[in-house]
């Protein structure tokens, strides 16, 4: 399970949601093999003056929350398909885009009705 908040400058951001959305995706489903039909993304658009930071107008943070179980090398591979490919494809200078990962074990996420932890997944996460 894995889902997406994307924070961003709503004036810059707003009218290129569907591509900041299929760019992340797209890195998604290569690094760590979610479903092409599984994507939860979250656009916190904040007008200037919510987002002070020593960046251009076009900075953009990306948080996946996770459950726990991705390998280092599946991390780092994420991170780095965010500066190879996400950042070219949204013409971002790399200091321009920050990529966290947050987990959480299933246990702690509540789906459809059960706990994470009894959700069984068409995909793996322990890549």
């Amino acid at each position: 399970m894995a889902q997406v908040k994307v924070y961003g400058r709503r004036d810059v951001w707003s009218t290129r949601r569907r591509e900041v959305s299929d760019a992340i995706h797209g890195v998604l489903v290569g690094a760590w093999g979610l479903p092409a039909d599984k994507r939860f993304h979250r656009f916190l658009l904040l007008d200037p003056e919510d987002l002070v930071a020593p960046r251009s107008d076009a900075y953009l943070v990306v948080e996946i929350v996770c459950f726990t179980g991705r390998s280092l090398a599946a991390r780092r591979a994420l991170v780095a398909a965010f500066f190879d490919s996400v950042a070219p494809a949204l013409a971002l200078d790399p200091d321009d885009l920050e990529v966290v990962i947050v987990e959480s074990p299933p246990e702690n996420w509540g789906i459809r009705g059960g706990s994470g932890d009894e959700l069984v997944l068409p995909y793996r996460v322990d890549v």
